[in-house]
């Protein structure tokens, strides 16, 4: 987990389970986009946590098995993801 993922986790008034629950089960809607900080791909990956709030996971992946949690924020309603 990324120090900005940690504070977003706390902002948000979450737990690395409920992020784990999306991680786990969420939908990846969109193809990966280039970090221009790093040149790896990033993904977000979408779905509910347990409380009921829609959470989007921004990860990119370390090794074949590793994910880099990169943040992490919920969105209003199902109907509005997010877009950049």
């Amino acid at each position: 987990m990324g120090k900005h993922f940690r504070e977003e986790l706390v902002s948000e008034g979450l737990t690395i389970n409920d992020a784990r629950v999306v991680m786990q089960s969420g939908t990846i809607y969109q193809p990966p986009e280039e970090d221009i900080k790093t040149g790896e791909d990033k993904y977000r990956v979408e779905g509910y946590e347990p409380g009921g709030k829609w959470l989007v996971v921004v990860f990119s992946f370390k090794a074949v098995e590793q994910a880099f949690l990169i943040t992490v924020f919920s969105v209003e309603s199902r109907g509005r993801r997010y877009r950049e």
